[in-house]
């Protein structure tokens, strides 16, 4: 049986690749079992942190193999499935369906824009023919396309489509107060910096490649803001924010490998174009990790 989201955080895992762009499936396993020794509500494989768009076609099935095997069925388990056109949404879905997802992710198609009735029928001719449940993916910043309250109230009365996943605060709000979409529908909420923000509004299923780098301190984080000690929780989502803030100064990605490597999770995490960080760049984050307590 397909699980049902429940409150916590939900993990965007990174894609470790070898020099020839295949999958470590060892290190990602190794970063699966990570998050479910810190109490993760579940896992995203193959979302923006996972670089799906940079990962080779069969590789993606490799990554949500070895995801699905660490997991063993014991979190919610969801992959990102992205493209421009509804055959090759269903194609990447088709590819996976011997795996026991929980739900399939994926933004507006990317590359030429739509208007909001291409984009009512391409998630729902999408979830018309696929095999798991369909979440949305609100990345405009990527897309170039936003995903609006009225295409929610929409595409969210389709018995196949459960939910969204976006960063946008006031959507979220929208989603979760103004009774127009159907119970089921879930809120991925992704807007790390205002995490603890939305928790008080009662937003409190939070998802964000950071934690896949931050297992330890994302548990305290979340502890906290379960016991309704927001204060406790924004001081530990604080240092989640000063880490990412101080990885953006090296470049994101070559940052995040540093410091996924230092978790013992080995291989690039970044798409294969990117360079390297400095040694002081190497130097700064591993101090950061070791004060958070992560290494």
């Amino acid at each position: 049986m397909m699980k049902t989201p429940n409150d916590g955080f939900y993990t965007a895992l990174g894609t470790p690749l070898d020099k020839n762009g295949n999958v470590i499936t060892a290190s990602l396993k190794r970063q699966v079992e990570q998050q479910i020794n810190a109490g993760c509500a579940g896992l995203l494989v193959l979302g923006s942190m996972g670089m799906q768009s940079c990962v080779k076609t069969d590789q993606c099935v490799c990554a949500v193999q070895a995801a699905a095997e660490a997991n063993r069925g014991v979190k919610p388990l969801f992959a990102g499935v992205m493209d421009n056109s509804i055959e090759r949404v269903l194609d990447r879905i088709d590819a996976l369906k011997s795996f026991p997802l929980d739900g399939v992710v994926l933004t507006t198609p990317f590359y030429f824009t739509c208007d909001a009735a291409s984009l009512v029928r391409f998630f729902t001719r999408v979830a018309d023919r696929s095999a798991f449940p369909v979440y949305m993916y609100d990345l405009p910043g990527v897309t170039k396309q936003k995903i609006t309250f009225d295409i929610v109230k929409q595409v969210s009365q389709h018995e196949n489509i459960r939910g969204i996943k976006t960063g946008d605060l006031t959507l979220a709000r929208q989603i979760t107060y103004y009774g127009e979409t159907k119970e089921s529908f879930k809120v991925l909420f992704s807007g790390l910096d205002v995490f603890d923000a939305a928790n008080a509004f009662g937003i409190r299923r939070n998802l964000d490649g950071m934690f896949a780098c931050c297992p330890h301190t994302a548990q305290k984080t979340f502890q906290a803001f379960a016991n309704n000690n927001i204060a406790e929780g924004t001081k530990y989502l604080t240092q989640i924010l000063n880490l990412r803030d101080t990885m953006f100064k090296y470049d994101i990605f070559p940052a995040f490998t540093v410091t996924m490597n230092l978790l013992g999770c080995d291989g690039a995490h970044a798409p294969d174009y990117e360079g390297e960080v400095s040694e002081e760049g190497v130097r700064v984050l591993t101090d950061l990790m070791r004060t958070m307590g992560e290494i």
